[in-house]
Parts: structure tokens; sequence; C-alpha cells
């Protein structure tokens, strides 16, 4: 399968168009942790590079918190992707993710404080914290470190992250750390919309190929 155009304006969304259908190619082959963080770490690795492919609608911040967009989830819920869109002072509470994940930097940067568990009911700082920039990429896991507090780093612009998750993330239940209690509770996050980008609509470049063929 060729790469995609970093960017053509008959076909924007080409570039996630491409991703999903690597990624489906990577999920359907193994379900390998090890092998799914690293090719599919250089498969988002591509898909960052530029952000002129994602759709303006989920793109949108909301003063003083974060969106999660869901741009697609595979038909078995083996992998979904997400855009976070972080508004300036946005944060999550602390929590895990119970699956694979990887997190992608586009836009602005994002600060990570890294969690562990301390027994079945609490979790402690682990005294680590790092800023992804743009092109960073960090993975998840009960297996490589699933608890941690996300932040927007940047105290005046929106901040953009593109997130791949081995299942249908919005409906997983989850842990988070209650802020009053210091209890971990469940939850399950979500989506901020109802709507998702139209991946398939190629009829601009078809018609304009057929154009010039013609």
């Amino acid at each position: 399968m060729s790469a995609p155009d970093r960017h053509n304006p008959l076909d924007p969304i080409h570039p996630l168009r491409h991703f999903v259908q690597q990624m489906t190619h990577l999920v359907a082959g193994t379900d390998d942790e090890p092998t799914l963080l690293r090719e599919g770490r250089s498969l988002l690795s591509e898909l960052i590079r530029d952000d002129r492919w994602l759709p303006e609608s989920c793109a949108r911040s909301v003063p003083g918190t974060y969106r999660q967009y869901l741009l697609y989830c595979d038909p078995f819920e083996r992998f979904s992707v997400v855009s976070f869109v972080w508004a300036p002072g946005a944060g999550t509470p602390v929590h895990d993710h119970t699956v694979w994940g990887l997190v992608g930097m586009m836009r602005g940067a994002e600060r990570c404080t890294e969690y562990a568990p301390e027994g079945a009911h609490r979790v402690r700082a682990c005294g680590i914290e790092h800023i992804l920039k743009p092109g960073m990429i960090e993975a998840v896991s009960p297996a490589v470190g699933d608890w941690h507090v996300v932040a927007n780093a940047l105290p005046d612009a929106d901040s953009i992250s593109i997130h791949v998750y081995g299942g249908n993330i919005g409906s997983v239940k989850r842990h988070m750390v209650d802020s009053a209690s210091g209890e971990i509770r469940d939850f399950i996050s979500g989506y901020s919309s109802q709507e998702l980008p139209n991946l398939f609509d190629r009829s601009a470049a078809v018609r304009a190929a057929a154009t010039r063929q013609g």
C-alpha cells in the first residue's frame, strides 16, 4: 500500500484512512503487545507528522477542560483512534487504561506525571514527570506502566494528541483516583461527540482524477 500524500486538499483525511487501514492489518496479524506497540508507534509517528488532516470538528476545545473525539473504532473493537484536545489549564485525574495504548503529540505539549499501584486500593506518585512535544510518542499498558495524570503543558494555547488504544477506549471500564478521598473507583470515559469523521468519502479526488484522464 502506497504511503499517504502529506496533504491533498481534495482528500484531506487520507492520512487517517491510511493509518486505519495499516492498523487493521496489524491487529489482524498479531495480538502480541510488544509487536503492536512497536509497529503501531511507527504508523502513528507518520500520522502525527502533519496535522492538516484532522477535521475541525475533532479539534474543538472547551475552556478549562479536555475533550476526546472518536476518530475511528475497529468493527471488532480491537483498536480505536481518538483525538484529545486540551484547553489551557485542562488535565485528567489520576487514571489507568487497562489496555495497551499509544499517545502521539501533534500540536502543543502535554505534561505527564506517572503513578504506580500501591496495594489493591491506592496508587502513589513515582516522581517521574515529562513533557511530550510534537512528534513524541509514549506507550501505556498494564505491562509497561498504566497510571498517570496528563495536563496541557501550555498556559495560553490548546494542545492536541492522537491516541490509539487496544480496544474501544470510551467503553472500557477503567479506574481513577477520587481527588477528595484518594480511593480508586471505576469509570467509563465515553466520548465528547456522537459524530465520526467520514473517512471514506473520496468523491472529490476520484472526480478530479476522472476529469484529468478524460
